[in-house]
């Protein structure tokens, strides 16, 4: 069995992908949703983290966080959150199909692991906080980054980071600016 090996920095950020199992398209869901936020609210009451920017689709996620100085456990906050939102949205799931997952318990919502990468400076905090919002257009969800409801843009905006038309709208082909945001060319 491969042994995953996580950067464990404390007070550090990190940048987090978390699918769902079989790619199931249905985060977006209200009752999903609901149940992920009340998850997420949960663990951070227990043990607290800054979400700095956040997009939610149909079968992933993408987000950053800075964990408070002395800690470094997000693997933790994460198998919480996951299994809270499973077990409130469990009616809602199509069940694991394999022997592994009914072994274990796994209620079929989530892949088993995530994919984090720390963030290093503030050009690669730039670059993920771009790449998350830019998501929803690269998945051909909206045509302009605004549009998405599922996103901290527009908390972006309104603290003026970026201006509400950022990065354009591919109807009109002005889309991007040529950036890519974290895209292969």
């Amino acid at each position: 069995m491969a042994t995953f090996r996580r950067s464990t920095t404390p007070g550090a950020s990190y940048f987090f992908t978390v699918n769902t199992y079989e790619r199931q398209k249905i985060l977006t869901e209200e009752r999903v949703y609901s149940a992920l936020k009340q998850g997420i609210r949960v663990v951070k009451d227990r043990f607290p983290f800054t979400i700095e920017a956040f997009v939610l689709l149909p079968d992933h996620l993408h987000c950053i966080w800075t964990l408070p100085e002395g800690d470094a456990d997000y693997a933790k906050r994460w198998n919480i959150i996951k299994r809270l939102t499973s077990q409130r949205a469990r009616h809602l799931i199509v069940q694991p199909t394999t022997a592994s997952r009914r072994k274990r318990r796994e209620l079929g919502l989530w892949q088993r692991r995530f994919w984090e990468h720390q963030i290093r400076d503030e050009q690669d905090f730039e670059r993920h906080v771009n790449y998350i919002h830019w998501n929803p257009v690269k998945h051909g969800y909206v045509n302009a980054v605004i549009q998405w409801p599922y996103s901290s843009f527009r908390r972006f905006v309104q603290n003026g980071i970026y201006p509400s038309n950022w990065a354009g709208d591919v109807r009109n082909n002005d889309y991007d600016n040529g950036q890519r945001f974290g895209e292969p060319a």
